[in-house]
């Protein structure tokens, strides 16, 4: 039987506590939040702020920008693309559906924005969602948040003198993933399928699978070299080493937590077990806590 694991990241929900906070709150929560630039070459960027890292490609022919991060940032990361772009965002991509790299949709939208996203984002922000991993009800977003041009396996801009490659991977941290790839600059965005130097959160309830995030990783390898920029969901801007560190930690996660069902423990046996000890100290301090990482791996290997 699928375990479920509604209510038991409790020690993981910064993110999602924010977005249950009325408006005025999150307004208050993000006031000291600044936007941070960073220039990777052939008019390619990295934007940090609070939520998802974006990803930023400036030029004659209109911005290109990947993911806006909460909606109260919206002001504060368009006055960031100003102060690089002479022109407003032409094309704006969501890697998936989650909040903290969609919030500014509607923002943008509103703008004229064209947001293009997989099909399946589409479909999770125009209905009503259950975000299970923190027991949490997302009402469908605005209409004007909604991507207008969606895609099933992959799409390709020719924008500001780049080749830009997007192309989903299935049942990775959700079921709606993109990776965008800048050949010309060689700068690979991984959205949330990648986060650097921490526990992933596979959204198993949004369709994610830890197999999905593994063979999501082993996709972005066969595609980078040595001096690839990558930029992770979240975490510091990454290379092609810390990829290969980031997929054998997540493959060693994947034995021990199979092995633990091979033994026939329980959730909570393998709990106490601890089978994950060895990582912990490294991996599990982010966003997803060792607990929580055993819960959602345990549960989501348990469903084979």
């Amino acid at each position: 039987m699928k375990q479920t694991i509604a209510g038991l990241l409790i020690t993981s929900v910064a993110g999602a506590a924010l977005l249950a906070l009325p408006a005025s709150a999150q307004q208050d929560r993000f006031a000291s939040v600044t936007i941070s630039t960073t220039d990777l070459g052939g008019g390619v960027y990295m934007l940090s702020g609070a939520g998802g890292n974006m990803g930023l490609s400036v030029g004659e022919d209109g911005a290109f920008l990947i993911d806006d991060q909460f909606a109260p940032l919206s002001e504060k990361i368009k006055a960031a693309i100003a102060e690089v772009s002479e022109t407003p965002v032409k094309f704006l991509i969501n890697t998936h559906w989650h909040g903290d790299h969609t919030g500014g949709n509607e923002s943008f939208g509103h703008d004229g924005t064209t947001i293009i996203a997989h099909h399946n984002v589409r479909t999770r922000l125009s209905t009503d969602q259950v975000m299970e991993a923190f027991g949490r009800e997302v009402k469908a977003a605005p209409e004007a948040a909604w991507p207008v041009i969606t895609f099933n396996d992959e799409v390709n801009f020719y924008q500001n003198g780049q080749e830009i490659e997007v192309f989903h991977v299935a049942t990775a941290h959700t079921d709606g993933d993109a990776l965008i790839y800048f050949r010309t600059a060689d700068v690979l965005h991984m959205g949330d399928v990648f986060f650097h130097g921490s526990y992933p959160f596979i959204d198993t309830g949004s369709g994610g699978s830890i197999d999905g995030v593994i063979a999501a990783h082993e996709e972005a390898l066969a595609l980078v070299g040595e001096n690839t920029k990558i930029i992770p969901g979240h975490g510091p801007m990454a290379t092609r080493a810390d990829l290969v560190a980031t997929l054998a930690m997540i493959k060693s996660v994947r034995a021990k937590v199979a092995q633990t069902i091979a033994d026939g423990l329980t959730l909570e046996q393998a709990i106490a077990a601890d089978p994950l000890a060895e990582f912990n100290e490294q991996w599990g301090k982010g966003f997803i806590k060792p607990e929580s990482m055993l819960r959602i791996v345990y549960g989501d290997l348990s469903t084979e």
